[in-house]
């Protein structure tokens, strides 16, 4: 890897250069063989593959990583070298500029794809449609579209997904956006799963990625970082509630709920994904009742994962309006605690019944060791921090449960913990505000002081 990443980095564009001066000569005497080979780094289609593929399979950490535009020099010494791609070199090229978010490069190396006599396969115009919906160009996802449509091809859920998060990306938001995805939805009752090429390379270049990254769906981060369980034939709904949450579009959400039910006759209901979304959209709505109730309706006949309490209890925050502060200290004491006498101070005003729910819950967090993780408590804390009025209980709530199970959250998170805590009146030997400054001056001793703090 090491060899690949001089080869590419330090004589990519150099050979490159060299070889476009000289390519009516290709390596004459300016070039000598030796030399050629020691700077050569692939001889072949096989050969440029794995290179590109290599490529692909980076990923960043901090500034080094995964460089897209070294791709299009691979492919350009590739040309150079008089070695002709076959369709996997297509395949590889093109996760990898929808990888790097690269709109032009997709789009001309399906052009040059074409152009040696390789049509687009629907995995192609599902990585292509992809791109257009991170790069945020709805036109380009509808050119897209009609270029397969032309070519005899169907659009599968993958397709009907990409065209939906490219109309969500799209800025500004307007009303053809919620008609686009509500359209998109009810179009995609009809697809027919197209076969995918069988043994397609392009979709093993990057070892142990799942299909949601693959195909850069909004379910990606939920599958792969937190491990959520989704119903991948919902995947369409997924991309469109999704985007209701995200552009805070609570009349298309309950459009899209009511389609839902009615293609669902046969008694499937919502996964996690889905409730969770739909939480999302009510809360930053600010419709805590109806996310309460999403809540509730999910719970009721299943054990719901650790995100459906951090989804409500986070959103209920929003604002930090009395009703969602309290709403939000109750989930949180409900999802996190196991004494019973917590529990007890948690179900204040609950019916009985939520009582031995609760307890039946507990139970099993306990069995599965489900609790707070660093990732969940930095958000909840994030969120309870922004409180300015009231006696910052939740804020402090949050912040016992972490130091009780050894979690220091996020540098961000501390510091607007201690900013709230100084603007109340509280004595500066207070034991909860000095432990809080020392634990953010560990911190910022090992992370360095962040600026333009509000």
């Amino acid at each position: 890897m090491a060899l690949l990443k001089n080869s590419l980095l330090l004589q990519g564009r150099v050979r490159h250069a060299a070889a476009a001066a000289s390519f009516t000569a290709r390596r004459g005497a300016a070039t000598s063989t030796e030399e050629y080979q020691r700077r050569n780094y692939a001889e072949n289609a096989s050969e440029y593959n794995t290179v590109m593929g290599s490529l692909v399979a980076q990923r960043r950490q901090g500034n080094i990583g995964f460089r897209p535009y070294l791709l299009r020099d691979a492919y350009d010494d590739m040309m150079l070298d008089g070695v002709q791609p076959v369709r996997d070199t297509f395949h590889t090229l093109i996760v990898g500029t929808m990888k790097g978010s690269r709109l032009q490069d997709a789009l001309y190396f399906r052009d040059q794809m074409k152009e040696m006599g390789l049509q687009p396969d629907v995995n192609i115009y599902n990585f292509l449609i992809s791109t257009c919906g991170k790069c945020k160009n709805s036109d380009a996802a509808i050119m897209v579209v009609s270029d397969m449509s032309a070519a005899g091809l169907g659009l599968n859920k993958f397709c009907y997904a990409g065209l939906i998060t490219a109309f969500k990306n799209k800025t500004p938001t307007t009303e053809e956006t919620m008609a686009k995805i509500l359209h998109f939805v009810e179009q995609s009752k009809g697809w027919q799963y197209v076969e995918r090429v069988s043994k397609d390379s392009a979709e093993n270049i990057m070892m142990n990625v799942s299909e949601e990254e693959l195909y850069n769906l909004p379910t990606a981060e939920y599958v792969n970082r937190r491990g959520g369980f989704v119903l991948k034939q919902f995947t369409v709904y997924h991309a469109a509630i999704h985007a209701c949450a995200e552009l805070g579009s609570k009349e298309t959400l309950e459009a899209l709920l009511d389609m839902f039910n009615k293609d669902n006759r046969d008694g499937s209901t919502y996964d996690a994904f889905m409730a969770m979304q739909a939480m999302r959209c009510y809360l930053r709505c600010g419709d805590i009742d109806s996310a309460v109730k999403m809540f509730e309706e999910y719970t009721s006949s299943r054990f719901p994962a650790a995100e459906l309490y951090v989804t409500l209890a986070e959103g209920a925050m929003i604002g930090h309006t009395p009703r969602g502060m309290q709403v939000a200290q109750e989930t949180i004491v409900i999802f996190f605690s196991i004494g019973v006498s917590v529990l007890l101070y948690s179900l204040a005003g609950f019916k009985i019944l939520k009582f031995y729910i609760s307890i039946i819950f507990q139970e099993k967090m306990v069995s599965r060791n489900f609790f707070l993780n660093p990732r969940m408590g930095t958000d909840l804390l994030l969120a309870a921090a922004g409180e300015r009025t009231g006696g910052y209980t939740t804020a402090n709530y949050v912040w016992d449960l972490l130091q009780s199970r050894n979690i220091t959250p996020s540098l961000p998170a501390v510091e607007a913990y201690h900013k709230g805590l100084k603007e109340r009146q509280i004595p500066s030997d207070d034991p909860r505000l000095l432990h809080v400054t020392r634990v953010l001056d560990n911190l910022n001793l090992r992370f360095g002081p962040r600026r333009n703090i509000q």
